[in-house]
């Protein structure tokens, strides 16, 4: 029995409506979050008692640690697995989740993170269709960083947002998005390349410098300026510790587990920011619409797989690169090629599918984490996006103006 085209055509705008990709983003963040609460606890070889969202408990003790003057990047075994790796400030800002019962909690806080991807993806220059798709490809990377309790999906909405604005030429929030995330993730502060695509620079600069000083500064509501001082010394010393401590779901992982190279990283790193930066020479396209969206995809998935801490959830940073390096294609009229098809494909197969039970245990176990697969499909994708911005030339038209969208 066929469906009517009238009912597949209502179906398919169902699909892409926003409301009801802000339902299913909503309800997946809520979901996402009751389910780590409901699953419990369990013990480690070591007799602690450890929570599956034993992200969040990092984060949320982080601050119960900095008010009582704590060093803040040591460890704390008998509350948590692992070490707090982000910013005083970030820890003063959770904060505001640390009071909550975890399942409230723990709930705002993945709703922030769908959140700010889902306005943000909203807020890109694309036509609304290119728009609802973009957020349903993210999606599924997105519920892997919600159910591991992470900040990604903040740190890719800061990030695209950043972009947004300064298409609007609100520099001022643009530098509040960078520096936000810059605080989170330090890798974030690689959104400050963004600000050579437009005019008011020494505008931007200034309101980078403000809102640097305000995040550096506002610790001290709860702690004199000697111990903050100590603070960012051992975050300093933390951070420089932790760059030789793995490959990661990174190209240099890919070299190491299929080549066995296990020396390079720093060569590997210089490399990786030579090829990231050379784009930003043709600065005639500067003004270029396709050129800059290909630059933020560019920017988007490099992050990710040139970071030696990358893990399965920080990949929906990579994929909403992937996805609008994709509909770009829709966006400027042109015939999207199978070939392009074909890769986004194996990135939803290969990146977005890897850690599902989709596949056997056995198979991911014994296949895709040693062999680092989730990263490949991006690490060809972005080789694709580099080629092109070296090839690109000026589009015939600004296709900025065809669609700047008012998020509402």
């Amino acid at each position: 029995m066929q469906i009517p085209l009238a009912k597949k055509l209502r179906f398919r705008d169902v699909l892409l409506c926003h409301r009801t990709l802000l339902a299913v983003y909503i309800l997946l963040a809520i979901v996402a979050s009751v389910q780590l609460v409901l699953v419990g606890t369990h013990n480690s070889s070591e007799g602690n008692t450890y929570t599956d969202y034993n992200n969040y408990v990092i984060f949320r003790q982080s601050y119960f640690h900095l008010v009582a003057g704590k060093n803040i990047y040591g460890l704390f075994p008998a509350e948590q697995w692992d070490l707090y790796k982000y910013s005083p400030t970030f820890a003063l800002i959770m904060g505001l989740f640390a009071r909550l019962p975890d399942v409230i909690g723990l709930g705002i806080w993945n709703l922030l993170n769908a959140l700010a991807l889902f306005i943000a993806i909203r807020m890109l220059p694309l036509g609304r269709s290119q728009m609802s798709m973009l957020l349903w490809f993210v999606l599924l990377e997105l519920l892997t960083s919600m159910q591991n309790a992470q900040s990604n999906g903040l740190m890719a909405g800061l990030l695209v947002a950043a972009f947004a604005c300064m298409e609007r030429k609100k520099a001022g929030l643009a530098a509040l998005w960078i520096v936000a995330a810059t605080f989170i993730k330090v890798y974030g502060a690689v959104g400050f390349c963004l600000f050579l695509f437009y005019p008011d620079k020494i505008k931007f600069c200034l309101y980078a410098a403000i809102w640097t000083l305000v995040f550096l500064d506002l610790p001290l509501l709860v702690m004199p300026v000697h111990t903050l001082a100590w603070q960012y010394q051992k975050w300093m010393a933390m951070m420089k510790e932790d760059q030789s401590a793995s490959y990661g779901l990174s190209v240099m992982g890919w070299l190491h587990s299929w080549f066995g190279i296990s020396s390079g990283k720093p060569f590997v790193s210089i490399i990786g920011i030579v090829l990231f930066l050379l784009p930003f020479v043709r600065w005639q396209l500067y003004k270029d619409y396709s050129y800059k969206l290909l630059m933020l995809a560019s920017m988007l998935i490099w992050v990710i797989i040139f970071n030696h801490k990358a893990e399965s959830s920080t990949y929906v940073i990579a994929v909403t690169g992937v996805g609008i390096w994709y509909f770009l294609g829709y966006q400027a009229d042109i015939q999207v090629k199978k070939w392009r098809k074909i890769l986004v494909f194996l990135v939803f197969i290969f990146t977005c599918l890897s850690p599902t039970d989709i596949f056997p245990p056995a198979v991911i176990h014994n296949f895709f984490v040693p062999y680092t697969i989730k990263a490949i499909p991006c690490i060809v994708v972005w080789c694709v996006v580099w080629l092109e911005l070296m090839t690109i030339k000026k589009a015939s038209r600004d296709l900025s103006q065809t669609h700047l969208p008012v998020v509402g």
